[in-house]
């Protein structure tokens, strides 16, 4: 019988994912992304492909969702841990106005585990709320 791999770290990155996914603190950025990360997804039908310093600058330059006070909604679907480097997780998140589901595949680098890619789809649009 193999033994369950202690997955308290890797819950705690998913958690540090959200945090920058709600308030934008690219600050904390580089404890959330590798530096090789790629994001690839599909928005208003075209696929998009952005590299992990395009993506920092586009968190950096937009308002957050928690500046908006925009509701908060996150939680994990799926956990499939590989080894004890390897580790795929599927999110449900909402960044302001658009609600994604993400596949985050994480490798741990240095003790710490890291996303090295994002594969994203949008799965509903909100209306804006009436001011």
């Amino acid at each position: 019988m193999t033994e369950s791999p202690d997955v308290a770290p890797l819950l705690e990155m998913v958690d540090r994912y959200f945090t920058l996914m709600y308030d934008n603190d690219v600050s904390q950025f580089d404890r959330v992304f590798a530096p090789t990360a790629q994001l690839h997804g599909f928005r208003d039908a075209d696929l998009r492909i952005l590299p992990v310093n395009d993506y920092r600058a586009m968190l950096a330059s937009a308002p957050s969702p928690k500046s908006k006070n925009a509701p908060r909604l996150q939680e994990i679907l799926l956990i499939d841990v590989t080894s004890p480097a390897q580790a795929l997780v599927k999110v449900r998140v909402r960044i302001d106005l658009l609600q994604y589901v993400d596949y985050l595949a994480f490798h741990c680098i240095n003790d710490t585990w890291l996303i090295t890619a994002k594969s994203f789809h949008v799965e509903r649009r909100y209306e804006p709320a009436a001011a």
